[in-house]
């Protein structure tokens, strides 16, 4: 019995699946709360300390408050000789204190690098002050320079200087003592830095400096120096900001005395705001040291070409 060729039906094709927005999107949702708690703790005080800064706002004196518009800024290039002051002063502040640290740092950092007995203990030794939070650096030092209890009294038993020598109040001495103290605390950050990128030195090419007869020095400029000089321009860019707004050691050392040597123009927008309570004026002076910041750390990093290829 003859049966009916079954016709056999194409294969139907495969149904094209609808793309969800969702895969899509998803990205964008899981740095949603990210971005907003950035503009919420990062974009809103920057806005508001450039909206304060057209005001005249001081909560003691609510008659005087309103629009200035750039009132203040004008206040502080041409009436303001304290904000001149402790803009060459800060200015002195960060050359002296990121030079020395760099220098410091990295003599550290070549040391513990090499292979010695111990060298664990004296990385360790080396990195410590860093871990020391900077309200206890302070007070460490203050100890220090205690006339009474401090470095000084040790001197005169010895017969250097005299009893009763504060270095924090003489005007001639008190730069240096701030100096030391700052790079206590700041000479670890370098020596960090510098070795991290030490340790991804390539051993060939020092090995192949020394088949061509090149001694340590020489080593040291073609070799070291080129494959630190990223490392050295970030770490000098981010502790120059850092340095420029040290607020915490000089309030607690000096208090920006004596006699006003040793403010600096955060300590002083910092005095503005807090004490005087003149926090219109005060965030024109921090606009300003924004701008002059951020002017800085933009040509700092255009002439150290941070990043490109040396020719």
């Amino acid at each position: 019995m003859a049966q009916a060729a079954a016709v056999a039906k194409p294969p139907e094709p495969p149904r094209r699946r609808r793309t969800s927005a969702t895969p899509r999107r998803l990205p964008y949702l899981l740095i949603g709360p990210a971005v907003l708690l950035m503009l919420g703790f990062i974009a809103y005080p920057v806005v508001s300390v450039f909206y304060y800064s057209l005001q005249n706002y001081n909560p003691t004196k609510p008659w005087r408050n309103g629009f200035a518009g750039f009132d203040n800024f004008v206040r502080a290039f041409t009436e303001d000789a304290l904000f001149w002051d402790t803009l060459v002063f800060s200015a002195k502040w960060v050359v002296v204190e990121v030079g020395l640290q760099l220098l410091l740092g990295l003599a550290l950092a070549l040391i513990v690098n090499q292979t010695f007995a111990g060298r664990g203990l004296g990385r360790a030794l080396v990195f410590s002050p860093w871990a020391v939070s900077g309200v206890l650096t302070s007070v460490i030092w203050v100890l220090l320079y205690n006339s009474q209890t401090g470095i000084t009294r040790y001197l005169a038993d010895v017969g250097i200087g005299s009893y009763g020598t504060s270095w924090l109040s003489d005007t001639s001495t008190v730069f240096s003592a701030a100096v030391l103290a700052e790079l206590w605390r700041g000479v670890p950050f370098f020596a960090i830095l510098i070795l991290a990128d030490l340790q991804s030195a390539s051993k060939d090419l020092y090995e192949a400096a020394e088949v061509d007869g090149a001694g340590r020095l020489q080593q040291f400029w073609h070799i070291t120096l080129p494959h630190l000089k990223d490392a050295i321009v970030l770490s000098t860019l981010l502790r120059g900001v850092w340095e420029f707004n040290n607020v915490d050691l000089l309030y607690t050392l000096t208090g920006g005395g004596p006699a006003g040597a040793t403010t600096t123009l955060p300590l002083y927008i910092a005095k503005t705001s807090i004490d005087a309570r003149n926090f219109g004026y005060a965030s024109a002076l921090t606009t300003v040291a924004f701008v002059i910041l951020l002017f800085c750390s933009i040509v700092y990093l255009r002439l150290s070409k941070f990043g490109g290829e040396d020719k």
